[in-house]
């Protein structure tokens, strides 16, 4: 089933997420409906606050970039209580450009590690400790954001905020277009 993804303003994006006991009712079919809610919007993340369950779930997608990066070719994973452990600070950082699911129509320049230790249970619910760099770590980054109550615009610098402030406050009051499934706050 797609779900609606709840937008900025919306106060479950700034909840920090509980982790969840593996036997948490329907799991199965809750990363089935995020996986389609991720499909129909066109992401390559989504966490679980984004559809207002304050629960540390993510869904990531990166099988949708094989085309210019073939070593994702079939990536579709869940990450289940995870958590970002530390980075590497020797790999550096990098800024990129980053949108949100939950920021319709906006992206900005955001400067992450290249390199994170995370932990997390699996779809199977298997336990991984590792190492994860690249894209992929990128994406990890953002998405177990949203399990701490932090956005990607709470990254950039002050004066880029001040320039996207009324937008972020129009949408905050429902006023913005998208071709998904959104709740903003005022419904």
């Amino acid at each position: 089933m797609i779900l609606p993804i709840y937008t900025y303003g919306q106060p479950v994006l700034r909840k920090v997420a509980q982790d969840i006991p593996t036997d948490y009712p329907d799991l199965q079919q809750l990363i089935k409906d995020m996986f389609e809610t991720l499909d129909a919007s066109s992401g390559v993340g989504l966490a679980a606050p984004q559809i207002g369950k304050s629960i540390r779930v993510v869904v990531i997608d990166l099988d949708v970039l094989k085309e210019d990066f073939p070593q994702y070719a079939g990536f579709r994973h869940a990450f289940i209580n995870g958590h970002i452990l530390e980075a590497d600070d020797k790999a550096g950082k990098e800024s990129l450009e980053e949108g949100c699911l939950s920021i319709p129509g906006l992206s900005e320049d955001v400067t992450r590690p290249k390199r994170i230790h995370a932990t997390w249970l699996d779809e199977n619910l298997q336990p991984h400790d590792e190492w994860v760099d690249s894209y992929q770590a990128r994406v990890m980054q953002h998405e177990f954001d949203h399990l701490e109550g932090v956005l990607y615009v709470d990254k950039i610098s002050p004066f880029r905020k001040s320039l996207i402030r009324n937008k972020l406050k129009g949408m905050a009051q429902g006023k913005f277009r998208c071709a998904y499934r959104t709740k903003p706050i005022h419904k």
